[in-house]
Protein backbone atom coordinates (compact mmCIF):
# COMPACT_ATOMS: atom_id res chain seq x y z
CA UNK A 1 0.00 0.00 0.00
CA UNK A 2 1.52 3.70 -1.23
CA UNK A 3 0.73 6.42 1.31
CA UNK A 4 -1.43 8.30 -0.94
CA UNK A 5 -4.83 8.11 0.93
CA UNK A 6 -8.69 8.01 -0.24
CA UNK A 7 -11.11 10.70 -0.39
CA UNK A 8 -12.99 8.78 1.98
CA UNK A 9 -9.84 8.23 4.04
CA UNK A 10 -9.33 12.25 4.22
CA UNK A 11 -13.12 12.85 4.79
CA UNK A 12 -13.27 9.90 7.55
CA UNK A 13 -10.42 12.02 9.18
CA UNK A 14 -11.88 14.86 9.46
CA UNK A 15 -15.15 13.32 10.77
CA UNK A 16 -13.62 11.54 13.33
CA UNK A 17 -13.38 13.11 16.79
CA UNK A 18 -9.34 13.14 17.74
CA UNK A 19 -10.08 12.16 20.93
CA UNK A 20 -12.75 9.45 21.05
CA UNK A 21 -12.25 8.57 17.12
CA UNK A 22 -16.57 9.04 16.94
CA UNK A 23 -17.02 10.42 13.80
CA UNK A 24 -19.96 13.25 13.40
CA UNK A 25 -22.38 11.97 11.15
CA UNK A 26 -22.30 8.23 12.54
CA UNK A 27 -25.71 7.42 11.31
CA UNK A 28 -25.44 8.23 7.78
CA UNK A 29 -21.17 8.16 7.24
CA UNK A 30 -22.08 4.97 4.62
CA UNK A 31 -23.44 7.32 2.73
CA UNK A 32 -21.02 9.72 2.63
CA UNK A 33 -18.28 7.17 2.60
CA UNK A 34 -19.92 5.57 -0.36
CA UNK A 35 -20.07 9.09 -2.38
CA UNK A 36 -16.66 9.87 -2.15
CA UNK A 37 -15.83 6.46 -3.31
CA UNK A 38 -18.07 7.47 -6.62
CA UNK A 39 -16.06 11.05 -6.30
CA UNK A 40 -12.86 9.16 -6.34
CA UNK A 41 -13.80 7.22 -9.45
CA UNK A 42 -15.08 10.17 -11.10
CA UNK A 43 -11.11 11.88 -10.26
CA UNK A 44 -9.63 8.99 -12.18
CA UNK A 45 -12.26 8.88 -15.25
CA UNK A 46 -13.88 5.83 -14.45
CA UNK A 47 -17.64 6.78 -13.82
CA UNK A 48 -19.67 9.32 -15.81
CA UNK A 49 -23.51 10.07 -15.48
CA UNK A 50 -25.68 8.80 -18.06
CA UNK A 51 -29.42 9.77 -18.92
CA UNK A 52 -31.07 12.56 -21.07
CA UNK A 53 -33.60 13.10 -18.14
CA UNK A 54 -32.76 13.52 -14.52
CA UNK A 55 -34.09 10.36 -12.30
CA UNK A 56 -35.76 10.57 -8.90
CA UNK A 57 -32.52 8.94 -7.67
CA UNK A 58 -30.36 10.81 -9.30
CA UNK A 59 -28.91 10.24 -12.92
CA UNK A 60 -27.24 6.68 -13.33
CA UNK A 61 -24.01 6.26 -13.20
CA UNK A 62 -21.75 4.11 -15.78
CA UNK A 63 -18.89 2.42 -15.66
CA UNK A 64 -16.40 3.79 -17.93
CA UNK A 65 -12.92 3.04 -19.09
CA UNK A 66 -10.38 0.15 -18.73
CA UNK A 67 -7.07 -1.30 -16.89
CA UNK A 68 -6.31 -1.75 -13.45
CA UNK A 69 -7.44 0.57 -10.39
CA UNK A 70 -4.49 1.79 -8.47
CA UNK A 71 -6.07 0.79 -4.74
CA UNK A 72 -8.29 -2.35 -4.17
CA UNK A 73 -11.15 -0.23 -2.14
CA UNK A 74 -12.34 1.87 -5.72
CA UNK A 75 -11.08 -1.24 -7.59
CA UNK A 76 -14.35 -3.19 -5.84
CA UNK A 77 -17.17 -0.20 -6.14
CA UNK A 78 -16.02 -0.10 -9.72
CA UNK A 79 -16.68 -3.87 -10.32
CA UNK A 80 -19.86 -3.08 -8.48
CA UNK A 81 -21.26 -0.28 -10.22
CA UNK A 82 -19.85 -2.10 -13.87
CA UNK A 83 -22.08 -5.27 -12.96
CA UNK A 84 -25.61 -2.93 -14.02
CA UNK A 85 -25.85 0.94 -14.74
CA UNK A 86 -27.63 2.25 -11.09
CA UNK A 87 -28.96 5.42 -9.98
CA UNK A 88 -26.51 7.54 -7.92
CA UNK A 89 -28.51 7.28 -5.23
CA UNK A 90 -29.38 3.84 -4.84
CA UNK A 91 -25.08 3.21 -5.56
CA UNK A 92 -24.29 5.02 -2.42
CA UNK A 93 -25.45 2.19 0.24
CA UNK A 94 -24.76 -0.45 -2.18
CA UNK A 95 -21.18 0.95 -2.26
CA UNK A 96 -20.52 2.55 1.23
CA UNK A 97 -21.95 0.09 3.48
CA UNK A 98 -18.84 -1.68 5.51
CA UNK A 99 -16.72 0.70 4.58
CA UNK A 100 -16.27 1.94 8.27
CA UNK A 101 -13.98 -1.24 9.19
CA UNK A 102 -11.87 -1.43 6.44
CA UNK A 103 -11.10 2.39 6.12
CA UNK A 104 -10.20 2.76 9.58
CA UNK A 105 -7.81 -0.37 9.73
CA UNK A 106 -6.02 1.13 6.74
CA UNK A 107 -5.85 4.54 8.85
CA UNK A 108 -4.80 2.29 11.95
CA UNK A 109 -2.23 0.61 9.32
CA UNK A 110 -0.84 4.26 8.20
CA UNK A 111 -0.56 5.36 11.61
CA UNK A 112 -2.60 8.15 10.90
CA UNK A 113 -5.00 6.65 13.55
CA UNK A 114 -4.69 4.59 16.47
CA UNK A 115 -6.92 1.64 18.09
CA UNK A 116 -7.19 1.66 21.76
CA UNK A 117 -9.37 -0.85 23.99
CA UNK A 118 -10.24 0.39 27.32
CA UNK A 119 -12.49 -0.94 30.10
CA UNK A 120 -15.78 0.44 31.34
CA UNK A 121 -16.90 -0.44 34.88
CA UNK A 122 -14.48 -3.45 34.94
CA UNK A 123 -16.84 -5.53 32.57
CA UNK A 124 -17.64 -3.83 29.03
CA UNK A 125 -14.84 -3.06 26.38
CA UNK A 126 -14.32 -0.27 24.69
CA UNK A 127 -12.86 0.66 21.13
CA UNK A 128 -11.42 4.17 20.08
CA UNK A 129 -9.29 5.44 17.36
CA UNK A 130 -7.61 8.91 18.64
CA UNK A 131 -5.50 10.55 16.36
CA UNK A 132 -2.26 8.97 15.04
CA UNK A 133 0.70 10.90 13.40
CA UNK A 134 -1.77 14.47 13.24
CA UNK A 135 0.54 15.63 10.29
CA UNK A 136 -1.52 14.39 7.43
CA UNK A 137 -4.41 15.43 9.06
CA UNK A 138 -3.22 18.46 10.53
CA UNK A 139 -2.22 19.56 6.67
CA UNK A 140 -6.22 18.61 5.54
CA UNK A 141 -8.23 20.64 7.75
CA UNK A 142 -5.22 23.63 7.11
CA UNK A 143 -6.45 23.20 3.32
CA UNK A 144 -10.00 23.22 4.10
CA UNK A 145 -9.83 25.81 6.34
CA UNK A 146 -7.62 28.14 4.08
CA UNK A 147 -10.48 27.51 1.20
CA UNK A 148 -13.65 28.14 3.59
CA UNK A 149 -12.39 30.77 5.60
CA UNK A 150 -10.00 32.62 3.00
CA UNK A 151 -11.73 32.10 -0.32
CA UNK A 152 -8.08 30.33 -1.41
CA UNK A 153 -8.61 28.20 -4.64
CA UNK A 154 -9.16 24.47 -4.21
CA UNK A 155 -7.31 21.49 -5.89
CA UNK A 156 -10.02 18.84 -7.15
CA UNK A 157 -9.30 16.62 -3.87
CA UNK A 158 -10.04 19.81 -1.33
CA UNK A 159 -13.15 20.30 -3.36
CA UNK A 160 -14.36 16.83 -3.17
CA UNK A 161 -13.27 16.47 0.62
CA UNK A 162 -15.36 19.77 1.20
CA UNK A 163 -18.66 19.14 -1.04
CA UNK A 164 -19.04 15.91 0.81
CA UNK A 165 -18.51 17.16 4.43
CA UNK A 166 -21.40 19.95 3.02
CA UNK A 167 -23.70 17.40 2.02
CA UNK A 168 -23.44 15.19 5.03
CA UNK A 169 -24.77 18.06 6.97
CA UNK A 170 -21.42 17.16 9.27
CA UNK A 171 -19.18 20.65 9.08
CA UNK A 172 -20.70 22.58 11.68
CA UNK A 173 -20.06 19.64 13.77
CA UNK A 174 -16.08 18.83 12.85
CA UNK A 175 -14.03 19.61 15.86
CA UNK A 176 -12.44 21.89 15.41
CA UNK A 177 -14.52 23.27 12.95
CA UNK A 178 -13.60 26.03 10.38
CA UNK A 179 -14.46 29.86 11.48
CA UNK A 180 -18.09 29.72 11.25
CA UNK A 181 -19.68 32.22 9.09
CA UNK A 182 -22.93 32.78 6.10
CA UNK A 183 -19.49 33.19 3.77
CA UNK A 184 -18.43 29.54 5.04
CA UNK A 185 -21.51 28.13 5.04
CA UNK A 186 -22.20 29.25 1.02
CA UNK A 187 -18.69 28.60 -0.33
CA UNK A 188 -19.14 25.08 0.72
CA UNK A 189 -22.68 24.57 -0.52
CA UNK A 190 -20.83 25.52 -3.84
CA UNK A 191 -18.82 23.29 -3.99
CA UNK A 192 -21.61 20.72 -3.19
CA UNK A 193 -23.85 21.68 -6.03
CA UNK A 194 -21.29 21.46 -8.17
CA UNK A 195 -20.94 17.78 -7.52
CA UNK A 196 -23.14 15.35 -8.68
CA UNK A 197 -21.89 12.87 -5.98
CA UNK A 198 -22.10 15.05 -3.03
CA UNK A 199 -25.72 16.24 -3.85
CA UNK A 200 -26.71 12.36 -4.18
CA UNK A 201 -25.32 12.13 -0.70
CA UNK A 202 -27.21 15.59 0.16
CA UNK A 203 -30.71 14.42 -1.06
CA UNK A 204 -29.99 11.09 0.68
CA UNK A 205 -28.85 12.20 4.23
CA UNK A 206 -32.06 14.97 4.35
CA UNK A 207 -34.37 12.43 3.36
CA UNK A 208 -33.15 9.62 6.34
CA UNK A 209 -32.71 12.40 8.77
CA UNK A 210 -36.30 13.81 8.12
Amino acid sequence: MDDTTLIAEDLLLLLLDDKSGTPAGAGTLHYTLGGALLVELALLGRVETGGDRPKLNGPQVLAIGDGPLPDPMPRRAYDKIAERPRNVQSLLLAIGGGLWKPLTDRLVERGLLRRESKRLLGVFNRTTLPIGDGRHEEELRRKVCAVLEDGAAADPRTAAVIALLSASGTLPSLHPRPRWSGEVYQRAKQFEEGDWGASAVHTVVVTTVT
